[in-house]
């Protein structure tokens, strides 16, 4: 499995110009939840990091902070932000909507190899949260809900779930511990592979609704605990 610091971008749709693909190996390490809300990036960090020069890391930066997904807080850095209540609840209710359509519609398309597949993901996820490596858990669970959400056969589709996934990632380590210990998460995954084994799509969708909710009311709470620490007097 590659790690967080070594992604290489599978996809036949890679762009053929360097600041495209840039651009495109960060949006990934944000889907997959590999920098956290507040951590602090730089255009020198982030071209040593990819091996490139600092002008596609700058131009990835910029298109990515036009989108939301960073925020100045200088003229060569930038931090991932926090996910405000309204932004978060907003961008759960659209997870719920549109990640749930295309969980049901996936169950008429699955096959048995995506099936077997799924469950290698999931024993990739469990190793990791049982071991207490979280970033290597989240790099399945991208994985995991993709490889449903692209049995639908909807392209536009999944093209917003990743939008929407572009400005959530970060928040999913709020996630652990407590989601690898609770196992939300785990029993969740199995549902949802078992709604596919029946060809359920209803099932499927329970499934990955009930997923967002869990982890909606954790990343809320982790929020709230965040912000009552800022107001405590020194």
């Amino acid at each position: 499995m590659a790690s967080s610091t070594q992604l290489v971008i599978e996809d036949d749709r890679q762009p053929a110009r360097l600041g495209d693909r840039v651009y495109q190996q960060i949006k990934e390490k944000l889907i997959r939840g590999a920098y956290e809300p507040g951590d602090k990036l730089t255009v020198r960090g982030l071209a040593e990091d990819l091996r490139v020069s600092s002008t596609p890391a700058r131009d990835a930066i910029n298109r990515l902070a036009l989108e939301g997904a960073l925020v100045y807080a200088g003229p060569k850095t930038v931090i991932v932000p926090h996910l405000e209540p309204q932004a978060l609840e907003e961008i759960t209710l659209m997870r719920l909507a549109l990640e749930g359509l295309a969980a049901e519609k996936a169950a008429a398309r699955v096959v048995d190899e995506d099936i077997e597949a799924l469950k290698e993901m999931q024993l990739q996820i469990n190793a990791g949260l049982d071991e207490r490596r979280y970033a290597e858990a989240l790099w399945s669970n991208k994985e995991f809900h993709f490889l449903i959400y692209k049995l639908c056969g909807m392209p536009y589709l999944l093209a917003t779930i990743e939008t929407l996934w572009l400005r959530i990632g970060a928040s999913f380590n709020d996630l652990y511990p407590e989601f690898a210990e609770a196992k939300y998460g785990v029993h969740n995954h199995m549902a949802a592979i078992e709604g596919l084994v029946e060809r359920d799509g209803s099932a499927v969708r329970a499934a990955i609704e009930s997923d967002i909710r869990d982890g909606y009311r954790r990343i809320k709470r982790a929020n709230r605990e965040r912000h009552a620490g800022r107001s405590r007097p020194a």
